[in-house]
């Protein structure tokens, strides 16, 4: 049997693809259309899941009526969000199954795990109602046993104050993220409490309230500050308040749960430099790699089946092969510092792993500068390192021994000695690689060490801001001609 999950019609619209209960595809709609965070399927990505047979059933990330209510209720119009209308767009007329927003969260997260024991939070901007949640997973039964409703969102609050600074909501957060390192977290956290947030001292049922709407942003408040240094602080003070409720979230969490295990799902977990919070409570943690509503496509699917699968690893997309022995790239990057990987199948979710990865040498003191220069991105912005994982205690202050798909950051102990993948605050974004998760690129890391001394090589997306990154063969090429940077396939 075939079975398509699917979420689209409102952000990062992705396709995923179950051979009975195995997951054989997925892929983000954008790396086909080329529009970043694409909000609709594209046919060419419809076309190639088609390749692996046609659907028998899809499941959809959401439930539509739920939806429609919502926004019914804040005031947004009347929106009918029939799903068979749309899929018909695209010659799709299987049998529909809808899922609950946050059950296909929960879902993605809870049977990719491996754990048969966990709590697992659910927080992002808005589901259909529920902008957070608590689920017990046990065998394989998911039960919520607590949730946060619309207007009240943690994860619509921390959009709006990327909007406030000048960014592009649901889609640039990361950046205020990486701006947070060049502020002053304590000047304006004080502010942001008294007047947009609240974190109540006797309901940690509710460990946080949002004061007002702010679905529509928050751009009036405080005018004033309008310098970039301001937008430095503004951002400092919103990751430190969001640390703030992520913690309260953790510790009302724990008293719910007897499990040690933790399952983190929703856009928010996607805040990498928060995550590693959650060691402080629970003893392991599973962040699945696209655990916004990308990742619902496959939760959608896995909500449906009520089964745990055998994760076979973030590469699920579009698959361009390897052509290019790792030697021969190794001793191109010794020789120029920096060149391109497009190889194997893309990665799901929004990190580049070695596939679909720009890569150089993480030491000399002109790199970053020059990477940010080709990728067209602001100078502040750090980049990650992947190292070999068996090393990568010896070089960072890690949370936990293994971060495959860089949720966490880590103190880099030694930032002099790499420039390239060290942030302002001391802090680096850590992918550790072993034999396992990607044996090429592990085998890459290996020559490289070998040849050099070094264990690590900076990583960073194959795009340049505002773009998806590469996919096949044409944009790869395209890309190299374009940027003037050799990549490997």
């Amino acid at each position: 049997m075939i079975t398509w999950g699917i979420s689209a019609a409102s952000h990062d619209a992705a396709l995923a693809v179950f051979k009975d209960d195995i997951l054989i595809f997925a892929s983000e709609s954008e790396r086909f259309s080329g529009v970043k965070n694409d909000p609709d399927l594209d046919q060419q990505l419809v076309d190639h899941a088609r390749t692996f047979g046609e659907p028998d059933l899809v499941c959809w990330y959401e439930k539509p009526w739920k939806k429609t209510l919502r926004q019914l209720s804040a005031g947004q119009g009347y929106v009918s969000n029939q799903v068979s209308k749309y899929l018909e767009k695209y010659q799709i007329t299987a049998p529909i199954k809808t899922i609950d927003h946050h059950r296909s969260h929960a879902s993605a997260g809870y049977y990719t795990s491996g754990f048969d024991n966990a709590c697992v939070l659910v927080i992002d901007a808005i589901g259909e109602f529920e902008t957070y949640s608590q689920w017990q997973g046990k065998g394989s039964t998911l039960t919520k046993i607590h949730s946060v409703e619309f207007p009240n969102s943690v994860g619509l609050w921390y959009s709006a104050m990327t909007q406030r600074i000048g960014l592009k909501p649901n889609e640039e957060e990361y950046i205020l993220m990486g701006m947070a390192a060049q502020g002053n977290p304590n000047r304006l956290t004080r502010d942001i409490l008294d007047d947009l947030v609240t974190l109540p001292n006797d309901d940690y049922q509710v460990p946080f309230r949002i004061n007002g709407n702010l679905h529509r942003g928050c751009r009036t408040w405080r005018p004033d500050l309008n310098t970039q240094q301001d937008r430095f602080d503004i951002a400092a003070a919103t990751q430190q308040v969001y640390e703030l409720i992520f913690e309260r979230i953790l510790q009302t969490a724990m008293t719910k749960t007897d499990s040690r295990n933790l399952v983190l799902m929703g856009g928010c977990a996607l805040n990498c430099v928060a995550n590693k919070i959650a060691y402080k409570y629970f003893d392991h943690v599973w962040i699945m790699p696209a655990p916004g509503d990308s990742g619902s496509s496959i939760g959608a699917v896995l909500a449906h089946q009520q089964q745990h699968i055998a994760w076979p690893g973030a590469a699920l997309g579009y698959d361009i092969g390897y052509h290019t022995d790792n030697r021969t790239i190794v001793e191109y990057l010794i020789k120029h510092k920096i060149c391109g990987l497009a190889r194997g199948p893309a990665e799901f979710g929004p990190r580049a792993l070695g596939n679909r990865s720009l890569v150089a040498d993480p030491r000399g003191p002109h790199i970053k500068a020059q990477v940010n220069s080709i990728k067209q991105r602001e100078q502040f912005r750090p980049f990650a390192p992947a190292i070999l994982e068996e090393l990568a205690d010896k070089y960072f202050e890690m949370p936990t021994a293994s971060t495959p798909y860089m949720q966490f950051t880590a103190r880099c102990k030694d930032p002099d000695d790499f420039p390239a993948i060290t942030h302002t605050d001391g802090t680096s974004r850590v992918q550790t690689v072993n034999k396992t998760d990607n044996p090429q690129f592990r085998e890459l890391l290996e020559i490289w060490y070998d040849l050099t001394g070094c264990p690590m090589l900076l990583n960073t997306s194959l795009n340049i801001k505002g773009q998806p990154m590469v996919n096949d063969h044409a944009d790869a090429e395209a890309w190299a001609k374009t940027y003037g940077l050799h990549v490997f396939t």
